[in-house]
Formats: C-alpha cells, structure tokens, sequence
C-alpha cells in the first residue's frame, strides 16, 4: 500500500524549491518517494490511499534534536515543597523527585503522550534522553515501543549518572550496552557534576566498542563548570575531549552555555553536534545560547518543554535577537539540522518519506522568496492537518491514526496521577 498525495506544492526542505507534483510515497522504513508531473503516469493500486492536497504545502516531516519523554506527565503537578533558588534546586525538588518516582507503566505513558504530541505537530523522529533510576531495566524498550505504536521512530538513550550511587551507575551502563545490542542508540549521561572519571571511562568505552556516541547535558547552569574545574581542574568540554567523548560524529552535547573560547574551538574541531534548547534555558534561567565560534553543528531541542519544533526555532530566532547571531536562515538551519546529524551517522528511520501536509492558508502569498519569513511569523503546529512516518500516515485530520486518543489519554491521566501521588513520597 502506497500513499498518493495529489496536487501538492512541495517545498524541499533543503533547497526551499517550491514545486507542482503529485507523490507516491512508498510504505517501510526504506520506502522511496516518487515525483509526477500528471496524476495519470501514476500506477494506482486498490490499496492506495489517495490525499487530495489541492490549496496545500507538502514538505519533510520534523525531527527533534533533544527531548525528554519522562516529563510528560510533569504539566500541573502540585508545587514541589520548596520554591527552588537556583538550577540545582530546581532539578532536587523538582525533577529528581519525579525521575526517582517512575515506574514501567508510568515511563510507557509519559513516551505515548509525547510521541502522540509530537506527531501532532509534525515530528516523526525524537533523540530522547531518558532517567528512571528506580526502574532502570528495561525502560528504553518501553519507551521505543510506545513510540513505535504511535508511529514515531526514535534514536533512544539512558541517563548514566553517580548521583544515586555506583550501583545504579551500573545498571544504567548495563540498560544501555543491553539496548544497544539489538537497536540503534546513544550513550546517555547526565552532566559531567553527577558523572565520576570512572563511570565516565566506561561510558565512553562503551561508546567506542559500540560505534555509538555520547549524549550529555553541557554547562546547562554555571554550576555544572565550577564544579568540574573544582574537582578535575579543567573545564567540561576538555573533560570530555579528553575522555574521547568528542570524537564520534554521534555525540550530541546539549545547552552548551556557560562554555569559554577554548570549548568553543575544542567542539568546533570536533565531530559532535551541539544541541540548542532555548525555552527549557528561558524556563530554568540559567543563561543564553550564544553560536559564536561554534560551526554550523548546532541543532534544535525542546528539553522536555514541550514536542512542538515550529514554536522552538520561533523562541531561538527571537530570543536570539538580542543574545545570539541568528537570522530567519540560521534559525531554519538549526531547525532541520537534525537530518543533517541522523543522515551523517546512517540512522533509520528519517527517509524522504517521512512527510507532512500543511494547511496554511496564509492572508499573503508564500513562495520560494518569502518562505523564511513565513516560516519564523507565520507557520505553526496547528497548521500541520496530515503526517507520513515511514510511508505510513500517523496524523489525518489532525487525529492520531494509530491508536484511539481517547483510551490513550485516560491512561496517561490515570498514569500522571499515580506519578504525582508516588513523588510525594520520594525524599529531596
């Protein structure tokens, strides 16, 4: 079964090229996409669906450069008991307590509601960063396969830490080496303050015996530079250069804010990618993400935020007016480039047809001239009305395909309620 859909206007992502074609877009992972000037040269089979696009814009689909899934049952929790100062109490009274109270059910909810979200809003690809300390085995499986009943594909990792102790270390090295034997994945840690040299040795030993790469939060708060200068006597980035974490092309270093020149220089000469996440910056007030001297590595991330990529590059492109270098093309730029980072390192699951259909019946024209300006002031999730992962359409209408909302959205109600209950009883 193929899906046609009819008298498009195809933007291609990489060019902005607008186009008059009709699409055959091939089902499966390494599904083909196919051009044709007349709907008539089209070979039709019964089982084909047929989308009438007329008045639409079709284009490639979203992908998210840094997410977590685990927050998803966060939004209007009860407030933590005490009003956090600073970024390390935010993460103690806030989100330690809630990765601390996660359990199977709870993390199969959390990856459903974000992955039904990000559907919605057009990504069908999410870089998921993952903690559940007291339920370790066996979580990223959870996760991939409730992205995978939604219809998201996925690039999975766990979040290695010391902070619960060496034990948990462990099991967190071990999730990962048993995730990685059978799926594609990264080596996940947390920040390099919660990270000793021992378990950073053997994380990045796995990342090379794995061909994989290193996914890790960098200088998210000042905080996090001070303590690796005070108890390794250098800073983060050439802690993990040394380590070998920057040489694998897979490696994605997300925040990269409190960074000096020298960092700067050391990621620019590297192979990683850099991963900006601008409002989950905004929201814990820990700084901005300044480009300088970066390269042209840098990606998009929503942090957990939330799963809507058109509202991201807006935040990075206006927030950056007044703390960064970035124009209408630079804001688009990082915004696909996370097919630039999958595509460079061969991850499935991102092909040419993975596709979404925009209803966006702009008050002035949008053309291969003005695209840009469209995009920043005037595209949003909402004017995402169909989406194609592998071939597949997940999202017609603006309704999830694959599964019933409504069942899903009582579990994941029913789920947030638990998790709320079970962190009042988790210790800061």
């Amino acid at each position: 079964m193929s899906i046609i859909l009819k008298n498009t206007r195809f933007i291609n992502w990489e060019t902005l090229r607008f186009s008059n074609a009709h699409l055959k877009v091939e089902k499966g992972t390494n599904g083909g996409l196919s051009f044709f000037d007349s709907f008539d040269e089209i070979l039709i089979s019964p089982n084909d669906e047929i989308i009438d696009c007329k008045g639409k814009f079709v284009s490639k689909s979203f992908a998210i450069g840094h997410h977590h899934a685990y927050s998803a049952l966060a939004r209007g929790m009860p407030a933590p008991e005490k009003s956090p100062a600073n970024f390390l109490e935010i993460l103690k009274y806030i989100w330690w307590k809630l990765d601390k109270a996660l359990d199977k059910e709870i993390i199969e909810a959390s990856a459903l509601a974000t992955a039904m979200a990000c559907a919605k809003a057009g990504a069908t690809f999410i870089i998921d960063h993952h903690a559940s300390p007291n339920s370790i085995k066996g979580s990223l499986d959870v996760i991939a396969r409730a992205f995978e009943k939604i219809g998201v594909n996925h690039l999975l990792c766990y979040e290695i830490t010391d902070r619960d102790g060496l034990e948990k270390a462990k099991d967190g090295l071990r999730e990962t080496a048993d995730y990685l034997s059978t799926n594609q994945g990264l080596v996940g840690l947390h920040a390099s303050f919660t990270v000793g040299d021992d378990t950073l040795k053997k994380a990045t030993e796995l990342m090379k015996s794995t061909s994989s790469g290193i996914h890790i939060h960098v200088a998210e708060a000042q905080s996090d530079q001070e303590q690796c200068v005070q108890k390794h006597g250098k800073r983060i980035v050439e802690r993990l250069s040394d380590f070998g974490a920057l040489d694998s092309a897979k490696t994605i270093l997300a925040h990269c804010l409190h960074i000096n020149e020298n960092e700067r220089e050391l990621i620019r000469a590297s192979k990683a990618f850099v991963v900006q996440n601008t409002e989950s910056n905004l929201n814990n007030k820990v700084g901005y993400f300044q480009s300088r001297g970066l390269g042209e590595r840098i990606m998009l991330g929503t942090d957990g935020m939330h799963s809507d990529m058109l509202r991201n590059a807006k935040a990075a492109y206006f927030v950056g007016q007044a703390n960064d270098e970035i124009d209408f093309a630079a804001a688009y730029n990082r915004f696909r480039k996370v097919h630039h980072y999958l595509n460079t390192n061969n991850f499935s699951g991102d092909g040419e047809n993975n596709l979404l259909v925009l209803d966006y019946n702009s008050p002035t024209e949008m053309n291969e001239g003005n695209f840009l300006g469209h995009f920043i002031f005037g595209l949003t999730s909402n004017h995402v009305q169909h989406v194609i992962s592998d071939g597949k359409l997940i999202v017609k209408d603006s309704i999830i395909q694959t599964i019933n909302e409504e069942e899903v959205l009582k579990f994941t109600r029913e789920q947030a309620n638990r998790l709320w209950s079970r962190m009042l009883k988790v210790k800061s």
